[in-house]
């Protein structure tokens, strides 16, 4: 470890300790959840400064909470590991895994390179324009995350593209963040929207889509163009385009990969008339995937490949963020930043700005994004209708505004598949999260309310 490192990890540890021995008792909350909140400093500091490796930081985590009496007891501390996205996580790193070793990543890489026709801002331009496509297909921004990133690995390797270089880091960005915004433009296309739409209330799939395309089609055109313009470098050579391969038939192991893809995505499309979980297809396509006969891969591959950082450091986070549920530290944080806001508001659009604000505070510090949604949301909607607001509109404002950015690859499970491959640093993720806050604001305040008072939601009720 640097000294930067060694510095970072002191730094963290001695005001975690400051907040434990020293912090001033706070109203409504308890010694637990004092407790709980110092560890998410450490855990957020460790996190965004890279100091340690993630999976090291979320182990720490999980001490740290049983320990310093965070969580009553080491079971509570683990609790991530029960959580289904984790097994959702590893059932799409399985999926992406099949699809690299089968020889499918490589056929699709090629065709991206062959369509390209060695130019760079084709290929960029042809990824961005496939995910609202592959949204349609595959929903879920963690299942298309953990495909196309062993594709475009393998477009690198094939066309002489370094590790980390300006042009591989404006298309894992663009993976990391851009990607999931696709997702929330309809009502099943994963936990963001159907959380807060359960949470708001009175929406069905057409209307959420009538609202938030608007917005998340600007959300995603902004951020792309933020990252060519941060990365443009990265776009002025042409790419080594590989020799042509022969447009021969997919072979048995990928046709049965490709099946065993569709099949899990069928099931993800059906959820409505089923009820599964998402991670029931998840982990059946992960059993597929493994099983004698119609497995493509091996179990010592699966072992040996997988990436079993992911798994920790995911569950890590959902053990923070329960913690903060079930010590009142949540709650308390999320009352005291959003209770905040009429203070600093005089009118409508000032309100919105401090429920943004308020919101971004409160996503940088709650590693999780449902728990996000559950603390924020009715908040919100409460300071809304108590100052004569539209409600849905004040929910809607906080979703977008924690939905929108990352800041560590702990925040998402398709964050955590970017990360893994060693094109972009946690610092690089926090400074782009910090951009897509700038982002977020002026979509809501220049596109959002200004569209969604066209289609019949306006910010202030007409009486």
């Amino acid at each position: 470890m640097s000294r930067r490192g060694v510095a970072v990890v002191a730094g963290a540890f001695a005001l975690c300790a400051l907040i434990v021995a020293l912090a001033p008792a706070r109203e409504g909350l308890t010694v637990q959840g004092q407790r709980v909140l110092a560890v998410v400093v450490l855990a957020v500091g460790l996190w965004i400064t890279d100091a340690m490796a993630p999976g090291v930081t979320a182990l720490l985590v999980i001490t740290a909470l049983a320990v310093s009496g965070g969580a009553p007891s080491l079971g509570a501390a683990l609790s991530g590991f029960s959580e289904p996205i984790a097994y959702f996580l590893v059932g799409v790193l399985t999926l992406g895994l099949a699809v690299s070793r089968s020889g499918l990543a490589d056929r699709l890489a090629r065709w991206s390179l062959a369509r390209s026709a060695g130019r760079p801002r084709r290929l960029y331009a042809q990824m961005l324009a496939s995910f609202p496509l592959l949204t349609l297909v595959l929903p879920s921004a963690t299942t298309r995350t953990a495909i196309m990133v062993h594709v475009y690995d393998q477009a690198f390797s094939l066309s002489a593209v370094p590790t980390g270089s300006p042009l591989a880091k404006a298309i894992m960005l663009a993976l990391n963040s851009v990607n999931r915004l696709a997702s929330t433009v309809i009502l099943t296309g994963g936990i963001t929207p159907a959380v807060a739409a359960g949470l708001i209330g009175g929406f069905s799939w057409t209307r959420w889509f009538v609202l938030m395309s608007v917005p998340y089609a600007a959300l995603l055109a902004v951020a792309a163009a933020t990252i060519y313009l941060r990365h443009g470098r990265g776009f002025g050579d042409e790419l080594t385009l590989p020799p042509a391969r022969d447009r021969s038939p997919l072979s048995a192991v990928e046709l049965r990969t490709l099946l065993i893809a569709l099949g899990a995505s069928a099931l993800w499309l059906t959820d409505a008339w089923h009820h599964w979980h998402p991670a029931i297809p998840a982990m059946l396509a992960w059993i597929c995937l493994l099983a004698p006969g119609i497995g493509v891969l091996r179990w010592a591959d699966f072992e040996r490949e997988l990436g079993w950082a992911n798994l920790f450091v995911l569950a890590g986070s959902l053990s923070l963020a329960q913690a903060m549920m079930r010590s009142g530290a949540g709650p308390w944080l999320a009352g005291a930043v959003l209770r905040a806001a009429p203070e600093l508001a005089a009118d409508p659009l000032l309100l919105v700005v401090a429920l943004l604000v308020s919101a971004a505070v409160m996503r940088l510090v709650i590693p999780n994004i449902t728990g996000f949604l559950a603390l924020t949301i009715p908040v919100a909607m409460s300071l809304g209708a108590g100052a004569g607001l539209n409600p849905v509109l004040c929910g809607l404002v906080v979703m977008i505004a924690g939905d929108a950015v990352l800041y560590y690859p702990a925040q998402s499970a398709s964050s955590l598949v970017v990360y893994e491959r060693g094109h972009l640093t946690a610092p690089e993720i926090f400074a782009f999260g910090l951009w897509m806050t700038a982002i977020a604001f002026a979509v809501v305040l220049g596109v959002a309310l200004p569209y969604w008072s066209l289609v019949g939601e306006p910010l202030v009720p007409v009486r």
